[in-house]
């Protein structure tokens, strides 16, 4: 960001500006004598010799930056490293080199009370498993880590009731976990989470053990949520379609690299790798891609249809509007002003065509 832009957005201090989580050449590496081999390679893995002596990447060079308020998912299926990366962020699980900074803080040299405070300040966390206490009822599960945190009962019980309204719950707060459905459960995880009022919230295939239905409703309340509260979210799933719907970006993982981490419209648009392309070759383009990932450049502007769609309109929503339309349709930004064109061209290509392949021309001969 130039100085002339930064001094342009007043509101924004050098700590806006720094991102909130930032992994620089993160390994996690499994096997007997790593740290001997660390020593021996004086800092610099060699991902073949760990390989021949029969160490495994659980994290192999991960590097990116999560800014304020972004929610970044990390994808991959069973075995990819995803949650071994997540684990490695909030230091759960020990780094084999690199370098991991939270809010510009050196994070593998905090001490273990520095950590601590770290986890109870800045931390929540909800994992697949609920881990309700269930001699306690829904207000006492959520006003636990409050109490535990050294909180008045009082307000942590006040705490609690605000957090049971905010999930849904409301009714339900002298109800124990064995009365509770799954989704409820899972509910009840995620308010007891935000209740320590957390800047930066990691997740682990939270809502993986919830059938489909529930699984939807609970995506839905987590983006009602995140709009809401605007947090640093760090959300791990092994489900595409659950990553496209939630991200702001996608880090799709496979053995321990990241292939490619972007937005969801650049991912499905342009995979970067075989191995990425082939979860994204069934994705309904239609309903991820929006107005403005797909538009055309400004013709004629005097010869534009009267109906405008706006550039974050997805696709599926304005498609046969614009089909019905004889002109083309103009794209507009936040302030109303055309910025692109959408035609019938561009909706038939983005329904029917594929990632990088241009639809083909089919030529009648005599023959046929």
């Amino acid at each position: 960001m130039t100085n002339e832009i930064r001094n342009s957005i007043g509101a924004l201090t050098d700590k806006d500006l720094q991102p909130v989580i930032k992994c620089d050449s993160v390994y996690k590496i499994f096997g007997d004598n790593i740290e001997r081999m660390i020593r021996k390679s004086d800092g610099n893995i060699d991902v073949q010799a760990f390989q021949d002596a029969g160490c495994i990447f659980g994290v192999n060079n991960a590097s990116f930056e999560v800014r304020k308020g972004e929610l970044l998912v990390v994808m991959g299926l069973s075995g990819s490293g995803k949650s071994t990366l997540l684990r490695c962020i909030s230091r759960l699980t020990a780094t084999t080199a690199g370098k991991i900074f939270i809010d510009g803080e050196d994070l593998l040299a905090m001490n273990n009370k520095e950590l601590i405070e770290l986890r109870r300040n800045k931390m929540g966390m909800v994992f697949q498993s609920f881990a309700l206490l269930p001699h306690k009822t829904v207000l006492e599960n959520i006003a636990f880590p409050l109490q535990v945190k050294g909180g008045n009962t009082q307000n942590s019980i006040k705490r609690a009731a605000s957090m049971i309204e905010l999930v849904g719950l409301g009714g339900r707060e002298n109800y124990f976990p064995r009365q509770l459905s799954g989704g409820q459960q899972q509910r009840v995880g995620i308010a007891r989470s935000l209740a320590v009022e957390p800047d930066i919230w990691f997740l682990d295939e939270p809502f993986s053990a919830l059938d489909p239905l529930i699984r939807k409703e609970m995506q839905d309340e987590f983006l009602r949520l995140q709009g809401l509260l605007n947090k640093t979210i760090l959300f791990v799933t092994h489900d595409f379609d659950e990553a496209l719907r939630l991200a702001d970006r996608i880090a799709i993982m496979k053995d321990g690299i990241i292939e490619q981490i972007d937005t969801p419209a650049n991912i499905v648009l342009n995979p970067s790798t075989e191995y990425v392309a082939k979860f994204t070759n069934d994705v309904p383009r239609e309903k991820v891609l929006n107005c403005e990932n797909v538009m055309e450049e400004i013709g004629d502007a005097s010869d534009l249809s009267e109906f405008r769609v706006s550039k974050d309109a997805i696709i599926a929503t304005v498609a046969e509007a614009v089909l019905n339309e004889p002109k083309p349709v103009a794209v507009v930004d936040d302030n109303n002003e055309t910025i692109g064109v959408l035609n019938s061209k561009t909706i038939i290509h983005t329904l029917f065509g594929t990632n990088g392949v241009e639809p083909v021309d089919i030529v009648q001969t005599a023959d046929e």
